[in-house]
């Protein structure tokens, strides 16, 4: 039995990489998909926060089962900088991905401290009479440490991926490429959990 699910995001990005990870039988719907042209704004002042209103817009205003997901990048030697914050480090409407990379790198400079870690908290909602077996929001995380490298490597992937080096390897995520990303990544690890729940 095929099951529909949506997926807050219109970030093709991350609706590919996730599409890759969910089973065959759920079909992954973005906001776009449902008619949903709103920016759901993340007023939240934590990851999980910021997810959880993003998943309750969906379910309240289109009545269907609904995850929505928020990541950090957290900076150990900055107080966990730029976390919640990250897609609008730089400041303006956020996303722009080069100026949060040089923000960062000049934040830290020749700091030798560059430990950090990505972090992905899901949230999933549904409706009362849903077949999921949700009956309250639930939460699920996904993590991954590494470290900072001094200048961009690849290009690949998106957002801090040219800076982000995940411990074990030597290349950054947008050097590594979907593939490998996908397997070890923090929202690989954060569906992982959501998928084990989803398919019992």
């Amino acid at each position: 039995m095929n099951t529909t699910i949506v997926f807050a995001t219109n970030n093709a990005h991350k609706l590919e990489e996730i599409r890759q990870i969910m089973p065959s039988n759920l079909q992954v719907l973005s906001l776009k998909d449902i008619g949903c042209g709103v920016d759901i704004p993340e007023t939240g002042s934590t990851l999980q926060e910021n997810a959880l209103i993003k998943a309750q817009y969906v379910l309240e205003h289109y009545g269907m089962a609904c995850f929505a997901d928020d990541t950090g990048l957290e900076v150990y030697a900055l107080n966990n900088e730029p976390g919640v914050y990250s897609a609008r480090y730089a400041g303006g409407e956020g996303h722009d991905s080069e100026a949060n990379m040089a923000k960062l790198l000049s934040r830290l400079a020749d700091n030798t401290h560059r430990e950090a870690r990505f972090r992905t908290v899901i949230a999933l909602v549904a409706p009362s009479d849903n077949t999921l077996g949700v009956n309250e929001p639930m939460f699920f995380e996904g993590i991954v440490e590494g470290h900072i490298a001094t200048e961009r490597h690849g290009t690949e992937g998106f957002g801090y991926d040219p800076l982000f080096v995940p411990n074990g390897y030597e290349k950054t995520f947008a050097e590594l490429g979907a593939d490998i990303k996908n397997q070890i990544s923090h929202r690989a690890r954060a569906v992982g959990k959501l998928v084990q729940f989803l398919s019992r």
